[in-house]
């Protein structure tokens, strides 16, 4: 499992291990022991932050740490590098990036380098009788799950939706920490980073970390509607989600849509005002621990 870090403020510093990798690390737990294999776990860092801790309480058995302060500002020619070394050396059967923009930008480039199959934004992870890992994901636009094989190339490749696996705890006593020394260069960089904007909304939780989202659709029918939205989800220390109609439609921005083409959340309560439930927005919130659905139709699908 590649583990990723938050962005952090000072683009030389290293951030918190991201939630994701704990989901990762969750369900590639569950495949190890089927597989009777070992959960290892790739850290590059530019300064090992005693991440084994953290990482022991969800079973990992082996930590890969490469430090270099290369790895500072993410690259993806230097991170591409790093972890094509640790899989040319050691093999593994799997190998899994979350799906954000980083594991999407990086695992294309090594299932390229290295001519093996990579399978996007899946949704589900199972193994068969066989011992192959099942990459369940949606297909023509969601309106099926295609479960993908990889047969022949080896790792087995594929990037996770965040929000899609649940978070277990399994603590393993002792991690291994394997120490690798690359050289890494710094003709490798390409590419040179010369500022970077962050937007900060004060006050506004993102909504794949919110716990309560209020979400709002096509049948709230004016931009002016989502104005209560807003307040209600501040009154609930939530966030505001919605569908790809009302983005398209110009109510809110897109970072706020909710679905698989937006993004997959898992609160605790998820209030839907206005949505109708099209299969593309049930695949991003049906994990929502609760879903209270406000709409005129009762046949709506959300129900």
């Amino acid at each position: 499992v590649f583990v990723e870090f938050s962005d952090n403020q000072d683009p030389k510093q290293q951030g918190d291990i991201k939630r994701v990798s704990f989901e990762l690390l969750s369900e590639g737990k569950k495949l190890a022991a089927k597989l009777n294999n070992k959960l290892c776990a790739v850290v590059l860092t530019d300064k090992n932050r005693d991440y084994e801790k953290a990482l022991s309480e969800y079973g990992v058995d082996k930590m890969y740490l490469v430090e270099n302060e290369e790895f500072l500002p993410y690259d993806t020619d230097v991170y591409a590098t790093a972890v094509m070394a640790l899989i040319n050396k050691y093999k593994p059967a799997v190998f899994l990036y979350p799906a954000t923009y980083k594991g999407r930008d990086l695992a294309p480039r090594i299932a390229a380098n290295l001519y093996v199959g990579l399978t996007a934004d899946c949704t589900a992870l199972d193994i068969n009788k066989d011992g192959l890992l099942v990459q369940s994901r949606p297909a023509f636009g969601g309106n099926i799950m295609a479960d993908i094989l990889s047969p022949n190339s080896r790792p087995q490749m594929a990037t996770v939706r965040p929000n899609v696996m649940k978070v277990e705890k399994n603590r393993s006593d002792i991690v291994e920490v394997v120490k690798e020394n690359l050289n890494m260069g710094k003709n490798i960089r390409r590419v040179k980073v010369l500022k970077r904007n962050k937007e900060e909304h004060a006050g506004h939780l993102k909504i794949e970390n919110a716990e309560i989202i209020v979400s709002g659709g096509r049948g709230l029918k004016t931009k002016d509607r989502f104005e209560e939205l807003h307040k209600l989800s501040e009154l609930l220390n939530g966030s505001v989600g919605a569908s790809r109609a009302a983005v398209d439609s110009g109510f809110i921005d897109k970072k706020h849509q909710v679905g698989q083409s937006g993004t997959t959340v898992r609160p605790r309560l998820y209030l839907a005002f206005g949505i109708s439930g099209a299969v593309q927005h049930l695949v991003g919130m049906k994990n929502s621990d609760v879903i209270i659905a406000i709409n005129k139709d009762p046949n709506a699908p959300i129900f």
